[in-house]
């Protein structure tokens, strides 16, 4: 089963003091490149969570993006400042032994001064943080993770129908290549025969020139790599592992013997075979990019 590298997906995870959401988004890279943006009260997790993630998506560009929601009763609490209340206390304290005050401090007075009472944002418990983003970002990775094999499954139907068009050229190749040498030979003869007024032609010399020539355009050996390589190729759709890189390599080596046989064939018929395997190779070339 082959995944691709592309997705998206967002899961949400809660307790009674706090909302989180987290969004993942992959896209093609060379190798595995995790970020994560993120509220700063969660920076210490961000190691772990990357681990996390690099264990379930092991390659493409993966950006996490985490929001974090208080619940309305814990969004703020107050706060007492305390440095700033004990001087207010010590300087009523001053007026009322330098003037002539009686009484107390009323509490609603005191209450009422300035930034003695604050409100600060919650705090959720670790606990409740860690729980809620566990579910989150395991909800998110199933998401993206479901979205990467369906499209790795279209991607698998689209090679596999592009490599049995190969199959069937390669095919013909493999029909066309012997007949090359022979025709070759019947025209030399040809002209040779046309000739034959103007001058004497050595028999010989004609069967060895076309020995050097078959033996020049000859591409079996081709053919056999290419097979094989095919067959490698093909043996990966069923892979549990990541599989995009070798499937990569062997789109080279697939390419380097086409390329081989076409600049061996000395046919246009294998010419214009040739060519639209290389057409077929590149298109699947760029789906490979994309598979993890």
């Amino acid at each position: 089963m082959i995944k691709s590298m592309t997705g998206y997906g967002k899961g949400q995870g809660e307790s009674e003091e706090v909302t989180l959401i987290v969004e993942i988004r992959s896209v093609n890279h060379r190798y595995s490149d995790v970020t994560v943006k993120s509220p700063r009260s969660l920076l210490p997790l961000e190691g772990e969570i990357k681990k996390i993630v690099s264990r379930r998506l092991k390659r493409g560009k993966i950006d996490i993006f985490i929001n974090q929601e208080f619940a309305a009763t814990a969004a703020t609490i107050p706060t007492l400042n305390h440095p700033l209340a004990s001087a207010y206390v010590e300087v009523f304290e001053q007026i009322r032994t330098l003037f002539p005050v009686d009484g107390g401090i009323p509490l609603s007075f005191f209450a009422a001064q300035r930034d003695v009472i604050v409100l600060k944002e919650a705090v959720p418990a670790e606990e409740a943080v860690r729980s809620s983003l566990e579910t989150a970002l395991e909800k998110a990775l199933n998401n993206i993770e479901g979205m990467r094999v369906a499209e790795g499954e279209a991607t698998r139907h689209d090679m596999e129908a592009r490599l049995e068009n190969v199959q069937n050229m390669l095919a013909q190749v493999e029909s066309r290549a012997p007949q090359v040498p022979q025709e070759w030979q019947v025209k030399i003869v040809e002209r040779l025969d046309r000739l034959a007024k103007d001058f004497e032609w050595d028999p010989q010399r004609v069967a060895q020139e076309i020995a050097v020539f078959a033996d020049r355009c000859d591409i079996s050996e081709e053919i056999i790599r290419f097979k094989s390589h095919l067959k490698q190729f093909m043996a990966l759709f069923d892979s549990a592992e990541p599989v995009g890189r070798q499937m990569d390599f062997l789109v080279q080596e697939l390419n380097r013997e086409v390329n081989t046989m076409g600049s061996k064939s000395n046919d246009a018929e294998l010419t214009r075979i040739v060519v639209s395997i290389k057409s077929e190779l590149e298109k699947v070339r760029e789906q490979v990019q994309n598979v993890e």
